[in-house]
């Protein structure tokens, strides 16, 4: 028998909530700044900076959801961009024509993604074929591929990249930011392949019960792979992207963005524990913490600030999901 969406079960849904948050938010701002926040400008510049930490929540989501976690998507996403950017300054320069410098990008781009993949398969290995607990591996593995890019770089910036780089982070399609344009990409892979393929039930079930996957005959190895496979190359993408704004790579680039990726994916409704999550939760998140950090900004609240009410936030949802989640097992229990 075919099953009806009420409104009541819209309401309840931890992704209702975040879509009222992240009005809330929007409309707070701009009733206390709408001359700076509601101006094109200021708008603009929120589609250009959000993404480079939206794609790593979303890689820190699909590990998430599995009942892991990836701690290592910084270090993968640095030591990406700073691979990309020493092929970059090697093979071309600025003075090279756009068409030769275009190649050494598509290059870099690749080998990037090579580099991404390579580190999710080294972290999947640890925690599927080793046993070794996902925060502690990524922990690790992070520290070694920030390792290996200081060690590179000596510690320093690479520069010097042909003008053919900005067209990953600060280029505009038809108006739209590129960033904004390659975050809608994968946010919508990353949706299809959780709800439109098998895998995604594959990753859902083991994070639900782990002990029901094995038995259902699942190969959980393979599946572990493919999952932090995947969040290695968004984090190549975020490095990408990261690079591409800095016009530079370096190995400690966006290091405030790894608490900040946990924050957001707990935030949009992701299970710490495993089991749920959903891409539309997290985009949510994104822009709500997007909305309250550029408005913050505007009127000048210092960073400690900026911090307690994000904390306040995250505190508050996580109370409600719980609450929510609870009431819910309570009333699915058969009365006796």
């Amino acid at each position: 028998m075919k099953q009806h969406t009420t409104p009541r079960d819209i309401t309840a849904a931890p992704e209702f909530r975040l879509f009222l948050i992240a009005a809330l938010v929007f409309g707070l701002m701009s009733v206390l700044s709408p001359d700076r926040f509601l101006s094109s400008q200021n708008l603009t510049s929120m589609a250009f900076q959000f993404p480079e930490f939206a794609i790593l929540a979303l890689a820190m989501a699909i590990t998430m959801m599995t009942g892991g976690i990836d701690l290592s998507v910084v270090g993968v996403a640095n030591l990406s961009a700073v691979v990309a950017a020493l092929i970059l300054t090697h093979f071309s320069d600025p003075s090279m024509p756009a068409s030769q410098s275009a190649v050494w990008l598509c290059v870099a781009i690749a080998v990037a993604m090579a580099i991404g993949a390579v580190a999710g398969l080294l972290n999947g290995a640890l925690v599927a074929f080793f046993g070794l607990p996902p925060i502690l591996a990524t922990l690790g593995s992070g520290l070694v591929f920030t390792g290996f890019a200081i060690a590179m770089t000596g510690g320093s910036a690479v520069m010097g990249f042909p003008a053919t780089v900005a067209l990953i982070g600060n280029a505009q399609v038809l108006g739209v930011p590129v960033p904004l344009i390659l975050f809608a990409l994968l946010a919508c892979i990353l949706h299809l392949l959780l709800t439109r393929t098998a895998f995604g039930l594959r990753v859902t079930m083991y994070g639900a019960n782990p002990l029901a996957a094995l038995y259902a005959a699942i190969d959980i190895n393979r599946m572990l792979l493919k999952v932090y496979v995947i969040a290695g190359m968004f984090s190549s993408v975020a490095g990408l992207i990261i690079m591409s704004r800095a016009n530079s790579a370096k190995a400690d680039y966006g290091s405030s963005y790894l608490l900040l990726a946990v924050l957001i994916a707990v935030l949009g409704g992701v299970n710490p524990y495993g089991g749920y999550g959903r891409v539309i939760g997290v985009v949510l998140a994104v822009l709500s913490m997007q909305f309250l950090s550029s408005g913050l900004n505007m009127l000048q609240v210092s960073n400690f600030a900026r911090e307690l009410i994000w904390g306040v936030l995250l505190i508050l949802v996580m109370v409600i999901n719980t609450h929510a989640i609870t009431a819910l097992r309570r009333s699915a229990k058969p009365a006796s």
